[in-house]
């Protein structure tokens, strides 16, 4: 347990969270909302559970990315195929603040427990559904997964090298930039029901969109100019100088020298005055035109330099630059410690294990962090207990397969 536990006050504690999907999107919203204080029931598959227990991991043994991804949950199984589980999760939809679900759009209508239905005995429920293709439209009905979303957002078109595959990032980035959305349209629709008085209400978010949504200005630029924007390698379409540049110990370091005031900085520590008082490159678009020959200046001086004095002489200069972080380079980092965001569990065998800390950060009400992932249907009779059952009709449940 870290000292984050100890702190008292949660800004979500009270809030019920029912969470129906899996791996990554829907669970990755509602373990954000648990990390600040809401209670998150977690409904699995018996015998099975989430598909992430298991991903990178061997056979058999939990996915330490299960720690993450389901801290602060209670793990409730529950068939959701079947009726006596439907009904289960419609009383537990009762006592719900929020539900969060990333089935495909149709599913939870088959099974009765879609928004209309459920909100017709909870007018203040609050429903998040993430899919791939959003609720509507002539898509909604096809399976959609991040790496498609991502495309299709125009996302994985500008990432790569100029004639070559599209590069993916080794994350599912479609995935937790809708639930990030999710998360927003959560608070927002919770502000709405207290602030106004108002009802619940159904929030929709599509993987497409919520990569489209970081496009920044490229549907303006094509609308007004007839711009694409295309790969650039390390490079940005459009701003200049900011890229990756080699160091003469075969590392790269990051150099982003686009502001006006940077440039003239960045050229003046590698010793290129002549470019940087050069009225023609004294502003973005000139120096979009010869990014070239900015390029190969800012190259040869890292060439000849090791990364460490390359940083070293930049932050001398006020130019923003950086080096390319592994997962080793992250947990080795002072600045990561002194900020939390690496923080030491302790797991139900006793075992430690280091994890991304909470973020964002609160100065009043900061979030917890607290345990990992629970076991597969660890929860499940405590629950159900909850909402009446007793011993003999949990029995029974379980030799339906129910739970």
């Amino acid at each position: 347990m870290t000292a984050m536990s100890s702190l008292p006050q949660l800004p979500l504690a009270g809030l019920k969270v029912l969470e129906m999907g899996s791996l990554i999107a829907g669970p990755f919203a509602a373990k954000t909302l648990g990390d600040f204080g809401a209670e998150v029931i977690k409904i699995e598959p018996p015998g099975v559970g989430d598909p992430l227990r298991s991903w990178r991991t061997a056979e058999g043994v939990t996915s330490v990315w299960w720690h993450v991804q389901a801290r602060h949950k209670k793990s409730v199984a529950i068939d959701l195929r079947k009726p006596e589980g439907q009904d289960l999760v419609r009383r537990l939809a009762l006592e719900a603040d929020v539900v969060i679900e990333n089935f495909r759009p149709g599913t939870l209508e088959q099974w009765g427990l879609d928004y209309d239905t459920l909100s017709a005995k909870n007018p203040q429920l609050i429903m998040l559904r993430i899919s791939g293709y959003g609720q509507t439209g002539p898509m909604r009905d096809l399976a959609g997964f991040g790496v498609v979303a991502e495309a299709m957002g125009g996302f994985r078109y500008i990432t790569g090298v100029p004639g070559e595959a599209p590069v993916r990032p080794g994350i599912s980035i479609g995935d937790s930039l809708s639930a990030l959305h999710g998360v927003i349209g959560v608070l927002l629709a919770l502000y709405h029901r207290v602030k106004n008085g108002g009802r619940g209400q159904m929030i929709d978010v599509a993987l497409y969109e919520s990569v489209f949504n970081m496009m920044e200005g490229a549907v303006p630029e094509y609308d007004r100019n007839g711009v694409i924007r295309e790969p650039a390698g390390s490079a940005i379409q459009g701003i200049a100088p900011t890229n990756a540049y080699p160091t003469s110990d075969g590392l790269y370091v990051l150099i982003a020298g686009n502001g006006d005031g940077i440039f003239r900085r960045l050229m003046s520590a590698i010793g290129r005055d002549d470019l940087g008082n050069d009225p023609a490159l004294a502003r973005n678009p000139g120096r979009v035109t010869h990014m070239d020959r900015i390029d190969q200046a800012i190259a040869a001086w890292t060439a000849a330099r090791s990364l460490n004095d390359c940083l070293a002489l930049l932050g001398q200069a006020g130019v923003p630059a950086g080096k390319v972080y592994t997962v080793k380079d992250i947990v080795e980092d002072e600045h990561y410690q002194a900020r939390g965001m690496l923080q030491d569990i302790t797991l139900d065998d006793g075992s430690r294990l280091k994890v991304p800390g909470v973020v964002p950060k609160l100065s009043a009400t900061p979030g917890r962090l607290e345990g990992g992932g629970p076991a597969l249907g660890e929860h499940t009779e405590s629950v159900l207990a909850g909402l009446g059952l007793d011993e003999s009709q949990l029995a029974q449940l379980k030799e339906k397969g129910v739970i």
